[in-house]
């Protein structure tokens, strides 16, 4: 599989997105699948009410058709367990997230699922995927990048992976809050992992997920940049955060996940940290979190925000690439 694979990857998932989304977005909006923003949100955000939702259906279609049409082509001709892992997972988050929107604007239940049933949905999903690995016999050790470091933590390592989906996806989750901020760090994201997945030993399954991803988001990016015509929800945004953690994992670079999901981790933590600092001394560190809407409330546009943290995302994806392939 060369280069030019990797591109035609991305044009397709990228193609199948723009074609797609015209017809899908009127549709979402002929079911009154419409955004309901939070009221303890940015009062800036209420003009975005009604907006089509959900768009993380079409994300997750284009990413399971691209898959399977270039594994078919460079692949054994027949889906391996990797790429199963990575669309279950892909599916399985996105079916939780599914849940959680319908709930919120069909029900008209502003907050979706509880943090209990979320929470237990995410950490079933993430047991099956350790059992399958089990199963397939995967290595239980986790290496420190650019190093031959290596730990070895057993069953130990069952609770590093469902530790890791559950995280990755409810930090992936708030990062979804600004009008393509989400889309392009994301992509950025994946395009690291592909590029990574590719390169010395390849893992083609692996690979071709994560361009498909970053093929999906482009094309979704066209629809959702500021002003966004639809959203992709927690249908996208849980989806996202379980599929970059599962390639992760299949990738060995657990640890580097941190690095090139800087961004993510970045709003996780300010969530974090204000909370502790507002229950233990009643002061908020940041103005509102995440982190993106702090900047909102200093007065940043929204388009300022997201190309900021986009341009961290690039920042951090080349980090990561660098520690891995040069200093590996």
């Amino acid at each position: 599989m060369n280069i030019l694979s990797l591109i035609i990857t991305i044009a397709i998932a990228f193609l199948i997105t723009v074609l797609l989304s015209p017809i899908l977005i009127p549709f979402l909006r002929r079911l009154k699948f419409g955004q309901s923003i939070r009221e303890e949100g940015p009062k800036s955000h209420m003009k975005k009410t009604g907006t089509p939702t959900m768009g993380g259906i079409l994300i997750m279609l284009s990413i399971v058709i691209t898959s399977f049409i270039m594994v078919s082509k460079f692949g054994d001709g027949e889906i391996g367990y990797e790429l199963g892992l990575l669309l279950f997972v892909l599916l399985g988050y996105g079916l939780l997230g599914f849940l959680d929107d319908f709930i919120k604007v069909v029900l008209k239940r502003n907050l979706g699922l509880t943090s209990r049933q979320k929470m237990l949905g995410q950490i079933i999903i993430a047991i099956i995927f350790y059992i399958i690995l089990k199963k397939q016999g995967f290595p239980t050790y986790i290496q420190i990048p650019g190093t031959d470091i290596q730990w070895d933590l057993g069953i130990g390592y069952a609770f590093l992976i469902i530790f890791i989906l559950v995280g990755a996806s409810n930090g992936v989750n708030l990062t979804d809050g600004l009008d393509g901020l989400l889309s392009g760090t994301a992509a950025i994201a994946f395009g690291a992992f592909g590029i990574l997945a590719w390169y010395g030993e390849p893992q083609i399954e692996v690979a071709i997920f994560s361009l498909a991803v970053v093929g999906a988001l482009l094309g979704f990016l066209v629809f959702n940049a500021h002003p966004a015509k639809v959203f992709m929800g927690d249908t996208g945004s849980l989806a996202l955060g379980g599929a970059v953690a599962a390639v992760a994992i299949l990738t060995k670079m657990e640890i580097l996940l941190v690095i090139i999901g800087g961004v993510f981790v970045m709003e996780t933590l300010s969530v974090i940290i204000q909370v502790i600092s507002f229950k233990t001394t009643g002061k908020r560190v940041f103005k509102m979190s995440p982190l993106h809407h702090h900047y909102e409330l200093v007065g940043w546009s929204e388009w300022r925000i997201v190309t900021t943290f986009w341009l961290m995302g690039l920042v951090f994806a080349a980090l990561g690439i660098y520690i891995e392939v040069w200093l590996g």
